[in-house]
């Protein structure tokens, strides 16, 4: 009997740190990707390199999507992580080079940008880390919500409808942070047990975040 209950009361203490260690895990390994991507944005500035294109983006994007998929549960999956995040820190170089060149203000706007994506993510997830809310029940509609998005961006750009493109980089603002309150409560809950996983889904939640308020930005707070 006493061995029953000694093993109730340690259950939820295991749980506990394992969870703590895969919030420690996830937070260390995003935030040095976060640090390889913006090296590899500024090293991009710096050659000049030029904007791949939207088609060469998301073929680099979800090929190395998948290969981090597949290798999440050995250590390949890190090596794959920091190849997906600079890779899109490199494609992130010209966008931000055109910033910077096109407006007056454009260092302002990234700075805007980049400081506006730290305090929602940081905000964001102190929230749900401190309060423990259990934000599971957004995740259906968090996934239909970008994919409308992303098909309404695609037609945008190939279309050329700036109204368009104003809106859905809106929307994915107010997507993306439902996406950090939801990825958080998925580490909290246990809904996402794989750090390298869950690193790659904040990322791209930060990347995303950041792009558009860049673009909106731009919009109506750039000075030609």
């Amino acid at each position: 009997m006493r061995s029953l209950q000694s093993a109730v009361v340690a259950m939820p203490a295991t749980s506990v740190i394992a969870t703590n260690k895969l919030i420690r895990n996830t937070y260390t390994l995003l935030a040095m990707t976060l640090l390889f991507s913006a090296m590899t944005a500024g090293l991009s500035m710096a050659v000049g390199a030029p904007y791949l294109g939207v088609l060469p983006t998301l073929i680099g994007y979800f090929g190395l999507l998948y290969l981090t998929t597949r290798l999440r549960n050995s250590a390949w999956g890190i090596a794959a992580v920091f190849a997906l995040t600079g890779f899109m820190g490199f494609t992130l170089g010209p966008i931000l080079s055109m910033y910077l060149t096109a407006f007056q203000n454009g260092a302002q706007l990234v700075m805007l940008a980049m400081g506006g994506t730290g305090a929602i993510f940081l905000g964001l997830s102190a929230y749900t880390l401190q309060t423990r809310s259990n934000f599971s029940y957004m995740g259906g509609f968090l996934t239909a919500g970008v994919l409308v998005a992303f098909f309404a961006g695609l037609g945008a750009i190939f279309f050329q409808v700036p109204a368009l493109m104003i809106a859905v980089s809106a929307m994915f603002v107010l997507l993306m942070a439902g996406m950090i309150l939801y990825q958080t409560s998925e580490l909290v809950h246990g809904g996402e047990t794989n750090y390298i996983l869950a690193t790659v889904g904040l990322y791209v939640s930060i990347y995303n975040l950041f792009t558009s308020l860049l673009q909106l930005l731009g919009v109506f707070g750039g000075d030609d």
